[in-house]
């Protein structure tokens, strides 16, 4: 029994050392990556392109946005972000038309407004209507 006991303990250390060099060899990948240009993802989120790196003090400077520059730990950067492809959108093909000006919203016949639009009065008397009948 004492044997089976510690044939488990066993496996369980290999397992746990085994994770952790895996683990390692991911970020020595993921650091490998690291070059000036690249866009990178730290672990608090923030979204950043790298400017420099300083090898002896294990240090990033990300630049956040133009003229914004932030310094963080090299293990902060967690994600090298890829950019994304770019699909081409298909146009709409019946696509509604907005008029530019309130002026196309009346009708030159009668002067009225257009069906489907109302003042600003008529929707706040047709929601209060509404309201009244549902209670």
């Amino acid at each position: 029994m004492s044997i089976l006991l510690f044939v488990m303990l066993g496996v369980f250390i290999f397992m746990m050392f085994r994770r952790n060099k895996k683990t390692q060899q991911q970020q020595a990948e993921l650091q490998s990556k690291f070059a000036p240009g690249v866009e990178v993802m730290t672990s608090f989120g923030l979204f950043g392109r790298i400017v420099d790196i300083d090898e002896a003090e294990n240090k990033v400077i990300l630049e956040l946005s133009p003229g914004n520059l932030a310094t963080v730990h090299r293990q902060a950067v967690t994600k090298v972000v890829e950019p994304a492809a770019e699909t081409a959108a298909e146009p709409a093909e019946a696509s509604p038309v907005v008029p530019d000006d309130a002026s196309s919203l009346t009708t030159t016949e009668t002067g009225s407004t257009a069906v489907g639009t109302e003042t600003p009065e008529e929707t706040l008397k047709r929601l209060n209507d509404e309201g009244k009948k549902d209670s």
